[in-house]
């Protein structure tokens, strides 16, 4: 037997979950509403742990959803520091960390992920960071106001977005990446090239197609890394920009199903193998209806969406989530890159606008068809690159 029952339960503190909650008070007014999540701070926004809340631009309260005294007022129950430890799906329980046992009529999964951490030697040595919430980049900010050569593993966002933050602050950066140029993996090498530029520009230096081997250390804290092909830089901190994987955990241990890319797998409306149960966010792998195939994307302006969509689906709708997945990043104000799509792979890129001035976009088609389009500066062409990837 549940200690208690509530209306819906939410797993997961961050814009997923967030979202979920603000749609389903909107939709039954009366429903009683638990979020639970297990960081200390109430629903905020990620994007300032790399950019501007790093930089000491912003305070934390700045970072909130919501003020602390939203929840109450909106009659939604939020838990922090609280972790669900077993979702019986068939009982339509979930025990907590706190000892509670609750039960739900419907609930959402938007666990979110976990830092991929790479395992190679060197890699227990103090001074090396992951950053995923706010509190890492507490200590990321700490830790650099005694560096001054900072080291980023990784040419994904968070590196980047790091090593762009880090240079503001005065600090030596260095990317050490196995992909041939920053953000190329995702955006191709001409748009790499673009980017790679733009950091070398502001002092960034780019060490690209020599992946990470090892760490080198004294007194227990790193001094340096060390790649594949020998080459060795000196480092008084390092942040991992290495990706991250879905926090699937509690699905799994559920029996829930899971997809081809590790998350949990939903059907076009995000409902999961477990009736009543819906999944948003970073763990939510869906069918697309748009994209005609399997997606799982990582980015807070999707989670927020699915969040609202899953939502919907509680409360009783049958729409399956039709967006065109959407995202951005700010390398400091150097610049701002938007995205739509996302696209497994393309086989064609038409630029409109100039890469040497810094404003173009960039449409990737695959078989005649248009699938993702980037933007540095040309805002407007993404409405035309959605209206076109929805329409086929």
């Amino acid at each position: 037997m549940a200690d208690r029952d509530v209306d819906y339960l939410i797993v997961g503190g961050g814009v997923a979950g967030a979202a979920c909650a603000e749609t389903l008070r909107a939709g039954d007014p009366a429903a009683s509403i638990l979020l639970v999540g297990r960081e200390p701070d109430p629903p905020y926004e990620r994007p300032p742990a790399s950019k501007g809340y790093l930089r000491g631009e912003q305070a934390r309260e700045d970072a909130l959803l919501h003020e602390p005294s939203w929840w109450e007022d909106q009659r939604i129950e939020l838990l922090t520091r609280v972790s669900a430890m077993k979702l019986d799906t068939d009982a339509r329980t979930v025990k907590l960390s706190d000892k509670q046992e609750v039960g739900y009529r419907a609930a959402l999964l938007a666990t979110g992920a976990n830092v991929r951490r790479l395992r190679v030697p060197g890699a227990e040595l103090e001074g090396i960071h992951y950053l995923r919430a706010l509190a890492n980049a507490d200590a990321i900010r700490a830790g650099a106001e005694t560096a001054e050569r900072v080291v980023l593993i990784g040419g994904s966002y968070i590196a980047c977005e790091v090593a762009a933050s880090l240079t503001t602050l005065g600090k030596r950066c260095t990317l050490v990446m196995q992909e041939a140029a920053p953000l190329s993996n995702g955006f191709g090498e001409t748009a790499g090239r673009f980017f790679e530029g733009l950091l070398r520009s502001h002092g960034v230096e780019c060490v690209t197609a020599d992946p990470l081997a090892s760490f080198e250390g004294s007194d227990e804290r790193v001094t340096a890394v060390v790649t594949e092909s020998g080459r060795r830089v000196e480092a008084d901190m390092v942040v991992m920009g290495t990706g991250a994987q879905p926090d699937v955990m509690l699905a799994r241990a559920a029996g829930l199903e899971l997809g081809e890319t590790g998350g949990v797998r939903c059907d076009a409306s995000l409902a999961t193998s477990a009736p009543g149960v819906w999944a948003a966010g970073d763990v939510c792998e869906y069918d697309s209806v748009v994209h005609g195939r399997r997606l799982r994307v990582e980015h807070f302006e999707v989670a927020r969406a699915q969040g609202r969509a899953a939502a919907e689906a509680m409360l009783g709708s049958d729409a399956p989530f039709a967006e065109v997945p959407y995202f951005w990043a700010d390398l400091a104000d150097w610049c701002t890159l938007e995205y739509v799509g996302p696209a497994a792979s393309w086989d064609e890129e038409e630029i409109r606008g100039s890469i040497e001035s810094g404003e173009f976009s960039i449409f990737y088609g695959s078989e005649g068809r248009v699938v993702a389009a980037l933007s540095v500066g040309r805002p407007e062409d993404l409405d035309e690159a959605r209206r076109l990837i929805a329409g086929g």
